[in-house]
């Protein structure tokens, strides 16, 4: 007993390229890439910001060491002049306090970018710079300005300038965008998901009724038939004999949904013989149906290929009806040729009807994108992954001219 396997249906597959990749497959990319780019965003910033805490701390070092000399060496005009460079350097809070780490006062002769309030007290300002003191040593230790004995004199306090206080922060931001970035992707994603699936379902509906539309069709007119002409016996029994073949075709069209979605049996037959049963179908019905349309096929005798013969003849079926409603003239043509060529089977459908521009060619096998009044613009697009997914070959515009016609072609690989 044969189990059908499930293969990914048109829904979960994208195809890029030459490459057909799963939705699952794109979410999990996506993904990745957002976390990849917060994670090096992350560490890029805290290498930034690393190296800017350095250098304050390095400033803030030479500025200690330059104080602790001119202590010793208050005349050098050298050290003077380093030590007003210094000075000018210094971007970010620094207060310089004794050792007992008390502010000094006046205060602002010993601090640096600290805005302090001049109208409050002496002690109010005292007890704000004590406040600010014990921040600034919780977030970095104080550098020490000692005499050449070893003995302290002062302590220089330091904090973080503005731009690290803030490029700390960035991360955070960064991880919220990137958050945000990847969960509206996702919900896009997903919407759009559900709205194709919602589309694609709705459309094998409307092909489904498309493809049951011409058996039922000839069988309305084939009993049309049998009402007008009871008494011709010999027409009778042509005309049920044909309304018999409808109804065969009728369970051959569910037999071809229910395959959908499913790896089907390939089987060796003469291609020949599907091609010239399934244009035999069309000869009886296209006049009950009102189109004057020749189909004339050149196959090569005993061309044996590995086929699905009900999705492969359902494929030759939608490039006959394909070419049939392009045509509008009353001499209506359409030629299929099936040839080996060295590299394998060549099959060429090529009507006169109206032709397709260059935009329309490439749409053509887009799924529900159709120019016609009736369908919904998916039977290309299953006869191109009934040919290139299950049969392993190439279905493909060959040439198209507008007002002259199409020429659609089917490559299919030699029997192995």
């Amino acid at each position: 007993m044969s189990k059908n396997i499930r293969t990914p249906s048109a829904v979960d597959q994208v195809r890029i390229g030459f490459i057909t990749v799963s939705k699952r497959q794109i979410k999990t990319v996506l993904i990745i890439f957002g976390l990849s780019i917060m994670a090096t965003v992350l560490f890029y910033t805290k290498t930034i910001v690393d190296e800017l805490v350095l250098n304050e701390q390095r400033t803030v070092d030479l500025y200690a060491k330059l104080l602790g000399r001119s202590a010793q060496e208050s005349n050098d005009q050298d050290l003077l002049f380093y030590l007003e460079n210094a000075y000018s350097s210094i971007h970010f809070p620094v207060i310089i306090t004794g050792r007992d780490e008390q502010p000094i006062y006046p205060f602002q002769q010993f601090m640096l970018n600290v805005d302090l309030d001049s109208t409050k007290s002496v002690e109010d300002q005292r007890v704000y710079l004590q406040g600010l003191i014990a921040e600034m040593k919780a977030e970095h230790p104080p550098f020490v300005i000692t005499m050449p004995d070893g003995k302290v004199i002062q302590k220089i306090f330091f904090a973080n300038s503005a731009v690290i206080r803030r490029l700390r922060y960035m991360p955070v931001v960064e991880i919220l965008m990137v958050s945000a970035f990847i969960l509206v992707g996702y919900v896009a994603f997903s919407t759009i998901r559900r709205n194709e699936e919602s589309n694609i379902w709705v459309g094998m509906a409307k092909e489904a009724a498309h493809q049951l539309g011409t058996p039922l069709s000839s069988l309305l007119a084939w009993l049309e038939i049998l009402r007008s002409s009871s008494t011709d016996k010999q027409l009778a029994e042509r005309t049920i004999g044909e309304m018999e073949q409808d109804v065969e075709r009728l369970k051959v069209i569910a037999n071809r949904f229910s395959k959908i979605g499913s790896l089907p049996k390939l089987e060796t037959v003469n291609l020949g013989d599907v091609v010239e049963k399934t244009c035999r179908y069309f000869d009886t019905r296209l006049p009950a149906l009102g189109r004057r349309v020749t189909i004339t096929r050149e196959v090569d005798s005993d061309i044996q290929c590995s086929i699905s013969v009900e999705l492969f003849a359902w494929v030759i079926e939608n490039l006959i009806k394909n070419a049939v409603e392009s045509i509008e003239r009353q001499d209506g043509r359409i030629d299929i040729g099936v040839q080996q060529t060295k590299a394998g089977i060549r099959i060429l459908v090529t009507d006169n009807g109206k032709g397709m521009s260059a935009a329309l060619k490439k749409r053509v096998f887009q799924p529900g994108y159709t120019t016609k009044r009736r369908g919904w613009g998916l039977g290309l697009s299953l006869s191109k992954r009934i040919v290139e997914e299950y049969h392993h070959g190439k279905l493909y515009v060959k040439e198209s001219q507008p007002g002259v016609g199409t020429t659609f072609a089917i490559e299919l690989p030699n029997l192995q």
